[in-house]
């Protein structure tokens, strides 16, 4: 996908868990600092430690992946930065086991657009490709076979989202959401842009070149790139 040049920004690569810890954790840390690395005009720093989450630090950033965080991650101070930032017009990214986080946090599910309810056992599905003339999306084929865990979720996000992929509960087991059952979406929310994708269970994933594009796309809009 083409893109005009990018001015420089920096994003933060949080990887906190206070619940499920997925082994694919270090798999995604490296793959996004070797994306920054490469890029010419990104500065990634990593970290698992929540007191950087404070309103000092966040303004270095415009971008923040929350990777596969989980459970009651953040603090009440941590978690009003956290609000500050998007307010402030900051960019955030949810992969995979971040819409397990801060369960008990109804603004946290509206950012990242969905609440984790469960998954079945990782097996074999085909992805649908919502709109192929999206930019985020654009060049993918309508179909996308993959494995991974199928989330389902609490809540359908779709009436507050522009959903990217999608799958059908009939090529898989386990599924819980009937008819329409989104997996990435993004949305603007409070001043901000945030990006969710339900894939990325495995270290896999992050060498596979369309997943990849698919996140590093989002990171790109939710820097305000395009």
């Amino acid at each position: 996908m083409s893109r005009s040049p990018s001015p420089p920004f920096r994003m933060l690569v949080f990887s906190k868990t206070a619940g499920y810890r997925h082994e694919s954790i270090p798999a995604g840390i490296n793959a996004l600092k070797n994306f920054a690395a490469t890029s010419g005009h990104i500065d990634c720093d990593a970290s698992e430690e929540a007191s950087i989450i404070n309103p000092e630090n966040l303004a270095r950033y415009r971008v923040l992946v929350f990777l596969h965080t989980s459970g009651d991650f953040l603090n009440e101070a941590q978690l009003s930065a956290l609000k500050g930032f998007v307010r402030g017009g900051g960019g955030f990214v949810g992969i995979h086991g971040t819409s397990n986080g801060m369960p008990s946090d109804t603004w946290f599910k509206e950012l990242v657009g969905a609440g984790f309810t469960n998954h079945p056992e990782p097996q074999d599905g085909v992805i649908k490709i919502e709109d192929t003339a999206d930019f985020l999306t654009k060049d993918f084929p309508a179909e996308w076979k993959w494995h991974d865990e199928w989330y389902n979720f609490r809540t359908n996000p779709r009436s507050n989202v522009k959903v990217l992929l999608s799958i059908d509960e009939k090529c898989y087991q386990g599924g819980t959401m009937g008819t329409d059952h989104p997996l990435a979406w993004y949305h603007e929310f409070e001043g901000g842009r945030s990006f969710y994708t339900a894939l990325g269970h495995f270290s896999e994933a992050w060498a596979n070149e369309r997943f990849f594009s698919h996140v590093t796309r989002g990171i790109y809009w939710t820097a305000g790139v395009f």
